[in-house]
């Protein structure tokens, strides 16, 4: 995860006018956004987030298709066991320790939880290969509760356009959701990481293209390229 310099003073943020007026052209550009990783229930989404640190949705969706299938309660997972989840994901990065917390934290769903996906963090981050970023994407997609969960995307987005300047993700999360507007918290996370995949790119900004151009404060804008 990127980190700003932690000897420099943060930038002031955007006004929360400004910032409302963000969330209002994402949300009129896309009024439901969904997670791009597929899951049928609460077990499937959690597994299937985990799956992906350190890997594209694209390559996790690609992966859990068919162990989803065969799989999508805890109980078949501990009965499918780790050798054959190794499996049905090492295509995925880190696939033998993603295999080993998916059985592990199963093991703890059912012995602890009864088979079920906790609503609050602090249980969710007791399980195998969860964190802070899991539970809120967790809490977010299947319990409707406005997190933000900080990721590469939405740490980029925070700092460039100066929403929510900060050091670290735990920084940039509690800055966003200081300054977010209710009407716009369930969909906040998917707005903010949709706009880094797709338009605010790490190397080279799509700027020419976005919609909040106007209201970024990075200097260093992108020009349309010729012929577009």
């Amino acid at each position: 995860m990127a980190k700003t310099s932690s000897s420099k003073a943060l930038p002031r943020p955007l006004p929360r006018k400004t910032i409302e007026e963000i969330y209002a052209r994402l949300a009129a550009a896309d009024p439901e956004p969904k997670t791009e990783l597929n899951y049928t229930n609460a077990y499937t989404l959690l597994v299937a987030v985990v799956l992906s640190a350190q890997a594209t949705d694209k390559g996790v969706n690609k992966a859990t298709k068919a162990l989803f299938e065969v799989a999508d309660t805890p109980q078949k997972m501990l009965a499918l066991g780790e050798d054959k989840v190794r499996e049905y994901i090492k295509t995925i990065g880190l696939y033998r320790t993603k295999a080993k917390n998916v059985i592990a934290l199963s093991r703890r769903l059912v012995e602890c939880f009864d088979g079920e996906v906790p609503r609050n963090r602090a249980d969710l981050e007791s399980l195998a290969g969860v964190g802070r970023k899991t539970a809120n994407v967790v809490l977010n997609v299947v319990y409707g509760m406005p997190t933000m969960a900080v990721d590469t995307h939405i740490f980029r987005v925070a700092n460039r356009t100066r929403m929510a300047p900060g050091r670290n993700p735990l920084e940039v999360e509690k800055a966003l959701l200081k300054t977010l507007p209710e009407k716009y918290a369930k969909h906040a996370h998917h707005w903010l990481i949709l706009q880094g995949r797709y338009t605010c790119l790490a190397r080279k900004p799509r700027c020419w293209l976005c919609s909040i151009a106007d209201l970024c404060a990075y200097t260093d804008k992108t020009p349309a390229p010729d012929g577009a």
